[in-house]
């Protein structure tokens, strides 16, 4: 099995890179997804954060996550009691992944905050997508963010020179995506051989 990391800022393209490898045949894990499960209603994370942000962060009985993250994104101390609360639950989730999968499986874990989270995860391979900064940024407007919750966002988050020192390989998306998928092409092929070389 190869554990590989997909990381990349804020609108960068994670997701569309992620879902060409699942068209090549990786097992893709999203942690933001992952991150949305460990706070559903009833469970553990759910009970927790709402011991520690209070009932003014329900709606309708759930966590109203759109709040949490204009809590979360002005203040990095509620960042971090947030962060202690998912990070070790995501972990888990992700193992538990881990443990179901295939001995032969490439599996791959989008996951945004790699650098920030400074967690002991175990990659045997971590790859980085860029995108500049204005492209990012008009691909969120497009998303519906507000300005302000996009330098907010970018601003919590690792640099693209920090995402770069702890690559192994590095996917600009910026052009088509026909240039976009024969740049994962590439990384797949690599992949594969480091996989049956393991």
């Amino acid at each position: 099995m190869l554990v590989v990391a997909l990381t990349g800022g804020i609108g960068s393209g994670k997701s569309t890179v992620g879902k060409i490898f699942a068209q090549l045949g990786a097992i893709v894990v999203d942690s933001d997804q992952l991150a949305r499960d460990v706070l559903d209603r009833g469970s553990t994370g759910f009970n927790e954060v709402v011991a520690r942000f209070g009932d003014a962060i329900l709606k309708n009985g759930e966590i109203d996550r759109q709040l949490l993250a204009s809590i979360v994104f002005k203040d990095p101390i509620k960042r971090s009691e947030l962060e202690q609360v998912t990070h070790p639950l995501i972990r888990k989730a992700f193992a538990d992944v881990l443990a179901r999968s295939s001995p032969n499986a490439i599996v791959i874990n989008q996951i945004p905050l790699l650098v920030e989270s400074n967690h002991d995860y175990r990659f045997d391979h971590v790859i980085t997508v860029l995108a500049s900064e204005d492209i990012r940024t008009q691909r969120l407007l497009k998303r519906g963010l507000t300005g302000d919750q996009i330098r907010q966002r970018m601003q919590a988050q690792a640099t693209d020179q920090m995402r770069e020192d702890i690559a192994d390989s590095v996917i600009t998306n910026e052009k088509e995506e026909q240039e976009l998928s024969s740049q994962v092409n590439k990384i797949w092929e690599q992949l594969l051989s480091k996989n049956v070389s393991k």
